[in-house]
């Protein structure tokens, strides 16, 4: 019963934000206060847009977290070993890491809005084949749901951008729409959708496969609302430059520039831990297959995600440090919490069919304890790397540069999970650490650079002065 009531209070708190963010104007509280006339006009106009654009994003969003608590568990539901489940998550990562490269280009071509309705079907062709216990049908299933991934964000991203110009909105409204995007699609919508997931199963008794159908629906709903009321909106084919240059110039920037190739590396080697951590936290928690809330821990862990998020806002504040500086301990304190598994001593334990197990365990708890700081790592991580990206990455290359990063880290992932059968638990969270302590060496190494090239600068200035 105690465990209703934090979830009455959380989901209250985050919908009471949800409100308060979606009553401010472009630019803040005060942003419907302009003068009359053609501003204040213009302003309720993007306000529509901006709404209209946050609905679909997060029914996207909530199509996608939806399915994320039961994944691993509908898998083993179907009495799946861990390295079978392995080879399912490969073919996801695998998808999405060869489509992922192209998928922007596509949208240019074919049109932003038809690929965001392309997301939707094959989000729902994936949700179909949850139905479906026959492994290779499942892994039809994970090849459309990497299908997904790549467009859901490139396509999404990409109309935004496009439309938010082509109507004559303001440029820092943009930046407006994305905060509150984050907000509402990966905050709120994850801690909702983590709750109703967890009522689906546990409460209504309705197995595994029932997140994965309120997906398809939300998902629809999604759909029929880009349908109607997008427009579409095309890339700039001007240039009209092949991949393959694309490519080619991307990779002497990444090579030319040790910024962007030690940035690349931090997001790679952090966002695989990340990826490698969601499928490992499920049977870290259930060794002995105990009945955990799958849902309410997704949420709890969400939670502390905005709570990094909320972190991140401060420390990015003018008066703050940089964000070369203080990532570097936020490496390093993610690290040591996917430590805290490997000192408990996770054990691949078969389960014993017929025997009910209990709840989380104690170790369980200490473990989860690690988890949550580690999703609070999570989100200082993305608004902090944005932000790095923001600095160092050209702009003529920047979404190409972008995809490459993601080559190394679906490659990545995908051996790890190919391999998984070969390793316990325990020496997968810590290989986990090792390359989050990798990345805070890439971080130092950054900031040196940084620091460096700021004082080179400085003394250029001063001698201009003299």
């Amino acid at each position: 019963m105690e465990h209703f009531y934090i979830i009455v209070f959380v989901m209250l708190l985050a919908f009471c934000g949800g409100l308060e963010l979606l009553k401010k104007g472009p630019q803040g509280s005060g942003a419907l206060e302009m003068g009359k006339g053609p501003q204040e006009k213009m302003a309720t106009i993007f306000l529509a847009f901006r709404n209209n654009y946050l609905v679909v994003y997060s029914l996207m969003m909530a199509g996608d977290w939806l399915q994320g608590p039961y994944v691993y568990a509908l898998y083993s539901h179907y009495g799946y070993s861990k390295g079978d489940i392995g080879k399912l998550f490969i073919a996801g990562f695998g998808s999405s890491m060869i489509f992922g490269t192209i998928v922007g280009s596509l949208a240019d071509k074919y049109g932003r809005k038809k690929c965001a309705l392309t997301y939707v079907v094959t989000y729902i062709l994936s949700c179909v084949t949850k139905h479906s216990p026959d492994y290779w049908i499942l892994m039809l299933g994970r090849f459309f749901g990497g299908i997904a991934t790549s467009l859901l964000f490139s396509a999404f991203e990409s109309w935004l951008v496009a439309e938010h110009f082509k109507r004559g909105f303001e440029a820092q409204w943009l930046s407006n729409t994305f905060s509150k995007a984050v907000f509402l699609g990966n905050g709120l919508m994850a801690i909702l959708c983590g709750l109703l997931a967890n009522f689906l199963v546990d409460n209504l008794h309705l197995g595994p496969v029932a997140p994965f159908d309120a997906s398809a629906t939300v998902l629809l709903i999604g759909g029929i609302v880009i349908h109607t009321t997008w427009s579409e909106n095309f890339g700039d084919n001007s240039g009209n430059v092949p991949l393959s240059v694309q490519f080619s110039k991307a990779a002497t920037a990444i090579a030319s520039d040790p910024k962007i190739a030690l940035l690349g590396a931090m997001q790679s080697l952090f966002e695989g831990s990340m990826y490698t951590f969601v499928f490992l936290w499920t049977p870290a928690l259930s060794p002995r297959g105990e009945d955990i809330p799958h849902g309410f821990i997704f949420a709890t862990m969400m939670l502390a995600c905005m709570c990094g998020s909320s972190i991140a806002a401060r420390l990015m504040n003018k008066s703050g440090p940089p964000a070369e500086k203080y990532m570097q301990y936020v490496f390093v304190l993610s690290a040591f919490a996917l430590l805290i598994p490997v000192w408990f001593s996770v054990q691949d334990i078969p389960v014993v069919e017929g025997i009910h197990v209990g709840g989380i365990t104690f170790d369980g708890q200490v473990q989860l304890f690690g988890f949550l700081v580690f999703e609070a790592c999570v989100g200082i991580f993305w608004p902090s790397i944005m932000s790095m990206r923001s600095k160092y990455i050209p702009e003529e290359s920047r979404s190409t540069i972008m995809n490459f990063f993601r080559i190394p880290l679906n490659l990545f992932v995908c051996i790890v999970l190919y391999n998984v059968s070969m390793f316990s638990l325990a020496s997968m969270f810590a290989m986990c650490s090792s390359f989050l302590l990798v990345a805070a060496a890439c971080q130092w190494k950054l900031y040196s650079i940084a620091v460096a090239a700021d004082l080179i600068s400085s003394g250029s200035k001063e001698d201009d002065t003299a």
